[in-house]
């Protein structure tokens, strides 16, 4: 595992929104890119990544409008990986952090996201969470 790189499993390159859009802006965006996740940034400085689960859990169960800024519902970033980081580096990042999937930064730019599901389709595809990372979406 520590041969192969973030870079031939990472998914990009990543949506980016700024902080100051709202919660209707960022799901609109997952929707038309078929994503769950997307980066945010507060003007040159990337402040956080939101999943579809933090509009559900921290805006809507919450109470807060669609006009709500995404800033407000966004997990900030602790952690971050480069491309040419091993896929090692890159579980352990997840591990220490507990988080399913990190940006991917490359001279101070966020070049991709990827996520603990991206690795196991290409690293384990007989698991359980392969199979699941892979699957068609329930519409």
């Amino acid at each position: 595992m520590a041969s192969h790189t973030v870079s031939t499993y990472m998914t990009g390159p990543p949506v980016v929104l700024e902080a100051t859009a709202s919660l209707r802006a960022v799901a609109t965006a997952m929707s038309e890119q078929d994503i769950g996740a997307v980066l945010v940034q507060d003007g040159t400085r990337l402040a956080g990544l939101v999943t579809d689960r933090d509009l559900v859990v921290r805006g809507l169960a919450a109470g807060l409008g669609p006009d709500t800024p995404v800033l407000q519902v966004t997990s900030k970033i602790l952690v971050a990986v480069g491309p040419d980081d091993s896929v090692a580096t890159a579980v352990q990042v997840m591990h220490e952090a507990a988080v399913r999937r990190v940006p991917v930064v490359h001279d101070g730019a966020a070049v991709g996201i990827v996520s603990i599901g991206d690795l196991a389709v290409s690293l384990d595809p007989d698991s359980a969470l392969a199979d699941i990372s892979s699957a068609s979406p329930n519409d």
